[in-house]
């Protein structure tokens, strides 16, 4: 890659308006890796012209075109596939094993997803005399965030390429690598120039003129609410769309009929994986006040299985959160449980044993934790676990719903038909069954304050469409 200070804009790679470049820091080491430049506004202007230019044409492929176009990405994206896995590694410090088999399949699995989605997806549709159709919404700003980089990336640039969209992208300055790969991918396929553009850039600066231009029609971000609200607040002067997927603070309901051990271990282990750093991560483990003790036990035991370490070590479970920033803000919220009078079960402040050097977080678990800790409210985003009691199911299900956030629940029960209608009850957008996973087809987004809009799937499409009614087309001549 040798792409790290240009931005590819209409087509070409092409040189920043701007002098400011940032340091891309290797989390593991605390070094830098690369330097990126750094967009203004005239960047995003110049890529802005390129995609509402490019949208004459590209929204008027037909099907098969588009078609044709995402299986060529994936033949490509698939053939550099460890490409990405490493990039990923050396930028957000995932472990190579989950950069391998989980980070960087992400983004094949969104391309096919959206492939399928569009394969099947009615565009038209006849009620009485009228045609109703969908069609591509126009020019879309994305923003994408830095924990499972590519994932983001593929599961908002898919559905904008499926539906007949342009883009300008502004990937996570902090993990922008994956971005410039897939951006060399796409230019490989053959992606017609203008119809999807990078500009690497901050929030405040990037991010901010592109969710207030005028003639970018969507916004799709993904990143923390507060970040997400001034992104909306930016739209709201030229009414455009606004897609958001945020953060989360999702509980993890064991009934008192579930296999306990088992589903705590699982618990224990979605929660540290990718090292806490997932906003539909099972945060909040709800247990009978009368197990507190049994599953703190449980959780204790697992967490032994949960080593930190550098992302290249074999034994490595969890690597290093992203930043100093992250590193930082977690350690506090720690120190708060402590504070605040929750049992720390293992872990705590500092890094890891042996580990003198990058981001690294001890995988700290808590019981006995009440729902006005600030441990039980706010969204921590490393590996952190709150383990809460409950009276009965009513009180469960009351706990699971006192959140600001809405992004997914998760019910444990001997019983699914149980387990079913406590999942009904809770206010989220996204509910897992005894450990059952995600699906790449169904609808990912959340309630409240984690955002609106859905991604994956042909509910990933509905967000870059618009839906117009031609009255009187079926009418006799």
């Amino acid at each position: 890659m040798s792409h790290e200070k240009q931005f590819y804009i209409n087509g070409q790679w092409v040189a920043p308006k701007g002098d400011r470049t940032v340091d891309v820091i290797n989390p593991a080491t605390e070094e830098a890796v690369a330097t990126i430049a750094l967009g203004n506004e005239e960047d995003v202007d110049i890529a802005v012209a390129a995609a509402r230019k490019a949208f004459e044409t590209y929204s008027q492929t037909s099907r098969e075109e588009r078609i044709a176009l995402l299986e060529r990405i994936l033949e490509i994206y698939q053939r550099r596939s460890e490409e990405f896995a490493r990039a990923i590694s050396l930028e957000m410090g995932a472990p190579a094993k989950l950069s391998k088999h989980a980070q960087a399949p992400s983004g094949t699995g969104h391309f096919a997803a959206a492939l399928k989605a569009l394969k099947e997806f009615e565009f038209e549709e006849r009620i009485g005399n009228t045609l109703v159709v969908k069609e591509p919404i126009g020019v879309c700003g994305l923003i994408t965030p830095w924990n499972w980089p590519i994932n983001q990336l593929a599961c908002k640039i898919a559905p904008a390429l499926a539906t007949g969209c342009t883009m300008v992208l502004k990937p996570s300055e902090v993990a922008p690598l994956s971005a410039l790969l897939l951006a060399e991918v796409l230019d490989e396929a053959g992606v017609p120039a203008g119809v999807f553009n990078l500009v690497n850039g901050d929030g405040p600066t990037v991010g901010s003129a592109m969710s207030a231009h005028p003639d970018i029609d969507m916004m799709s971000f993904t990143g923390s609410t507060g970040a997400g609200r001034q992104v909306m607040k930016n739209g709201a002067e030229t009414i455009k769309r606004v897609a958001l997927e945020l953060g989360g603070k999702s509980a993890n309901i064991l009934l008192d009929d579930a296999n306990l051990e088992k589903m705590v271990a699982h618990g224990v282990m979605s929660c540290m994986n990718n090292s806490g750093q997932s906003c539909n991560a099972p945060t909040r483990m709800l247990v009978p006040n009368n197990r507190m003790d049994e599953a703190a036990a449980i959780a204790k035991a697992v967490s032994a299985k949960v080593k930190a370490g550098a992302p290249d070590a074999p034994d490595t479970v969890i690597g290093p959160v992203v930043s100093k920033a992250q590193w930082s803000k977690i350690q506090d919220l720690i120190g708060k449980g402590i504070e605040e009078g929750a049992q720390l079960v293992v872990g705590g402040t500092g890094r890891p044993e042996g580990l003198d050097k990058g981001y690294y977080v001890q995988p700290t678990i808590f019981s006995h934790v009440t729902t006005d800790m600030t441990i039980a409210r706010e969204e921590i985003f490393g590996p952190v676990l709150s383990i809460i009691g409950y009276e009965d199911e009513a009180d469960a299900i009351r706990i699971a719903n006192d959140t600001r956030y809405g992004l997914s629940g998760y019910v444990s029960s001997g019983d699914l038909d149980r387990a079913r209608n406590v999942a009904r009850q809770i206010r989220t957008g996204m509910v897992h069954l005894n450990g059952a996973p995600l699906d790449n087809n169904a609808p990912f987004g959340g309630y409240k304050e984690s955002g609106n809009g859905r991604e994956w799937g042909h509910y990933g499409l509905e967000d870059f469409l618009e839906v117009k009614s031609i009255f009187g087309y079926y009418a006799e001549k």
